[in-house]
């Protein structure tokens, strides 16, 4: 199962929650600073985020997803006019990879600060920390992940989503001889798509994934016979390729949508 990395430091009540404050003091500042003194930012639909964010009944949880144009993208999505970024209590939880956030103590210490959860490229879908964002929706967080798993500025239809499961170009991956630039561009426009909130009948989609593979044979991927709903193996492959299959279909839509409305 594996063991959490510093998962003390990511607890609110860590230091009476005065080291996440002057975190997100800091970083939602940064991310202010960026997307709306250092370049022009247009949010289409914020409205939608922000009932979510801090209107939604208690107890009932949000995740949320985006395409991942840049390494910047959290927290400089986060950024833009009204989004209270600066306030930890309003902040998402959000997938962070390992290998890159969690590559020493002080990197892992401050992420954890930040509300990141590391997770193993590769790793699975059941590896340890996806317990934990499991039980971060379960207590009616907001938990925020890139599906695409990796950066990718090809103006191209999404690509087929990580299972795992804000168009900005402000870090891009290529820049100056071929190289990341080392900060944030400046005088760029920003462009955050904003849809609307989606909803799957689960009860109807666990059945219908039973009906559907009851009788299919399978090249077992090892996982557990059954999850915790009782679905066997083939039933958990069908639901989650079809989860992310709609959801790659309103990224997609999102996608054609700002490039029209922008004419990109």
């Amino acid at each position: 199962m594996g063991r959490r990395i510093m998962v003390w430091a990511g607890r609110a009540e860590h230091l009476g929650g005065i080291p996440r404050a002057l975190v997100f003091l800091a970083v939602g500042a940064f991310a202010k600073t960026v997307t709306s003194c250092l370049n022009s930012t247009s949010v289409h639909n914020p409205e939608a985020l922000l009932h979510l964010v801090k209107s939604r009944p208690p107890g009932v949880p949000l995740l949320t997803i985006s395409n991942h144009m840049s390494t910047l993208d959290d927290p400089l999505m986060w950024g833009f006019k009204g989004f209270p970024s600066v306030d930890a209590k309003f902040a998402r939880w959000v997938l962070a990879a390992e290998d890159i956030c969690f590559k020493n103590k002080l990197f892992s210490y401050i992420f954890r600060l930040g509300k990141c959860i590391p997770i193993t490229r590769g790793g699975g879908i059941y590896q340890e920390h996806m317990n934990e964002a499991l039980e971060v929706l379960s207590h009616g967080g907001w938990l925020h992940t890139f599906p695409e798993g990796k950066v990718c500025q090809d103006k191209a239809p999404i690509r087929r989503l990580k299972w795992g499961t804000a168009s900005l170009i402000v870090m891009p991956e290529k820049s100056i001889f071929g190289r990341r630039p080392p900060l944030p561009l400046c005088n760029k426009e920003i462009r955050i798509v904003i849809g609307e909130p989606i909803e799957f009948d689960l009860p109807s989609l666990k059945q219908e994934a039973i009906a559907t593979t009851q009788d299919r044979p399978l090249h077992t991927l090892g996982w557990p016979k059954t999850s915790p709903d009782g679905l066997g193996e083939a039933a958990q492959r069908w639901i989650y390729t079809n989860i992310s299959d709609r959801l790659r279909s309103v990224m997609e839509s999102l996608r054609i949508f700002t490039s029209d409305k922008f004419n990109l």
